[in-house]
């Protein structure tokens, strides 16, 4: 049988198309490029167990970079990954990780990825303002003509072997108690803790004018308990950046589109979730301090 060769798939819908499929007819496809959307790494392995297609190629890339920048050749999937990396760059196609400063960051640590070189479109048509934000002075540029870079809004960091991993959007951003927190980077962290398979974190304002952050983790080990989580963040994040509570469930809901229904999360309970044990109030004085405080937050 002649061999068929796809370009770009919607994960999704390959997916449901091909991997609830119970033949092989992936077999014949000489080479499958996906991307587009965060893919769960566990329907990458049922493609790679029946039968994958000759290259298995999960590539990533912005609009404003003419689609692809980066490709990943899938060739197997390790215990417990909760994500694929995103790859090196194209040939003539430049990455950047980078913090807020425009500083490179080290390996492994979380910074915003910009992207440069010959596929790099112009800007946006009619919106200057936009352009200007986005498409800015590559500073790393030595040449006589300075070049541009766009920011992605993306969440990556370099992988030991040189891949780079995607983390989530810079753009998840929330302010918590007069602090900026970025969301992505709280998740990445979390999400390198062993017991722990998938997670998100969220604000919630289930009471007026209270938004507090939450963490929803998916764990198969019994043991792990909120105290473990946010203990295990307190090691690697400013106090103001740890979560008000933690959320352990067997699976997180997902939409038909494959990605996390945030709306369908449960509201937290906040004994299950509390990461401290309670003290009660000693004498008179701590009572009328604690009921004040229960005012302010609204815990009637």
């Amino acid at each position: 049988m002649r061999k068929k060769s796809y370009s770009n798939v919607r994960w999704h819908i390959y997916k449901s198309q091909e991997v609830s499929n119970s033949s092989k007819s992936y077999i014949i496809v000489r080479t499958l490029l996906f991307g587009g959307e965060a893919v769960d790494p566990s329907w990458v392995k049922q493609i790679l167990e029946k039968g994958s297609p000759e290259r298995l190629l999960h590539v990533y890339g912005p609009t404003e970079n003419t689609t692809f920048s980066s490709w990943y050749l899938v060739e197997n999937i390790s215990e417990g990954a909760t994500n694929l990396p995103i790859g090196c760059p194209l040939s003539n196609t430049q990455f950047f990780v980078l913090d807020r400063h425009l500083q490179p960051v080290p390996i492994g640590v979380p910074g915003e990825l910009y992207v440069g070189g010959d596929g790099l479109a112009r800007g946006y048509l009619n919106r200057p303002e936009l352009t200007a934000e986005k498409f800015i002075d590559n500073p790393f540029d030595s040449g006589s003509k300075t070049s541009k870079f766009y920011k992605t809004g993306d969440l990556v960091r370099y992988l030991p072997n040189g891949n780079i991993e995607f983390l989530g959007r810079i753009d998840t951003q929330v302010k918590i108690r007069g602090f900026r927190i970025e969301l992505g980077e709280i998740q990445a962290i979390l999400l390198t803790h062993p017991p722990v398979e998938h997670g998100i974190v969220i604000p919630r304002e289930d009471t007026p004018n209270n938004k507090r952050l939450f963490a929803y983790v998916v764990s198969k080990n019994p043991d792990l308990t909120p105290v473990h989580l946010r203990q295990f963040l307190l090691d690697k994040l400013p106090e103001y950046m740890i979560p008000s509570g933690f959320v352990i469930l067997e699976k997180l809901p997902i939409t038909s589109n494959g990605k996390v229904d945030r709306k369908a999360l449960p509201a937290p309970d906040i004994e299950l979730t509390r990461t401290e044990e309670f003290v009660a109030p000693k004498n008179k004085i701590e009572q009328t301090l604690a009921e004040i405080w229960q005012d302010v937050y609204s815990f009637i």
